[in-house]
């Protein structure tokens, strides 16, 4: 089976160490054919999306994880959102007058930016942490927010290749649990750090070329691990005309009304994925005269 738009979580046994590991194919392939973007956005959208489909294994609940960058450079916006379920979508807003080149530095893309990490359930409160973009890499980043944050020790190392053919985005994900198996703080640190100083000598090439099993028995062949089974992800947006109709009840009545006084109907087309929607004057009619509104 291929290991492409799947995601597996694994462990280290008689340890409080676990990893995720995933390699994305046609789900990065799909956001790319939705906007003509320069290749270092396509890379950095590549390393977003595989970052929120790891850590979308953390979602224990119904909810959307969303990673987030915002800068006043070249690239304004880019963010990548999961479901629960991998659902994953991806977008970024940039200049396109800018002159990129290969290999700039997340923070020359992104001056002066913060990385948000959102955590959006379908019930309860909504989480939302919030970091500086003070390192190279977006991987450095986010281990900057386990740091600060969540006080967990995480590891992460992603990798994009837009240019190939089909492109391809990968990503490791280690992090250490609060102590339970291992009672000795000592030995659990010892191994966090042997465990790490092997996932550091993984290559972009191996990580987008290497079957999921291929890459951690290079990497950990020595080591007692388990490795779960695959979860589909896939590219899905989570947009419908139900959404779009409560966006524009809040709205009001009036505004609507002026937009089709102006424009004859209300056209919305969807960044993620480019579904038109289109309201008329019965539609808007219908919107106000149902009570409550149909979500869907």
């Amino acid at each position: 089976m291929s290991h492409a738009d799947q995601l597996q979580r694994f462990v280290f046994e008689h340890s409080d160490i676990r990893g995720e590991i995933l390699t994305l194919e046609s789900s990065f392939q799909q956001v790319l054919s939705n906007a003509r973007y320069p290749e270092p956005v396509q890379e950095l959208l590549g390393q977003f999306m595989a970052a929120a489909g790891l850590l979308s294994a953390t979602l224990k609940f119904e909810g959307v994880l969303t990673l987030q960058a915002q800068g006043n450079g070249p690239v304004t916006t880019i963010m990548a959102d999961c479901t629960r379920h991998h659902h994953l979508r991806a977008i970024a807003h940039f200049d396109d007058s800018f002159h990129y080149a290969q290999g700039q530095p997340l923070r020359e893309l992104l001056p002066s930016g913060t990385l948000s990490l959102t955590i959006n359930p379908s019930k309860g409160e909504r989480y939302q942490g919030i970091v500086p973009l003070e390192s190279e890499t977006l991987a450095g980043c986010l281990e900057d927010y386990f740091a600060q944050s969540e006080q967990l020790a995480t590891r992460i190392w992603l990798s994009a290749a837009p240019a190939t053919t089909p492109p391809r985005a990968g990503g490791l994900l280690l992090q250490a649990l609060p102590h339970q198996k291992e009672a000795d703080p000592e030995v659990n640190r010892q191994l966090w750090q042997h465990v790490t100083q092997l996932a550091a000598t993984i290559t972009p090439e191996e990580q987008l070329l290497l079957e999921h099993e291929q890459q951690l028995y290079r990497l950990f062949h020595q080591d007692e691990l388990r490795l779960f089974e695959a979860n589909p992800v896939q590219f899905a947006c989570s947009c419908s005309e139900g959404r779009i109709a409560n966006a524009l009840i809040s709205l009001g009545r009036e505004e609507l009304q002026s937009i089709l006084d102006e424009q004859g109907s209300i056209d919305i087309d969807c960044q993620f994925c480019h579904q038109h929607y289109s309201f008329q004057q019965g539609d808007i009619d219908r919107l106000f005269d149902e009570s409550p509104p149909v979500l869907h």
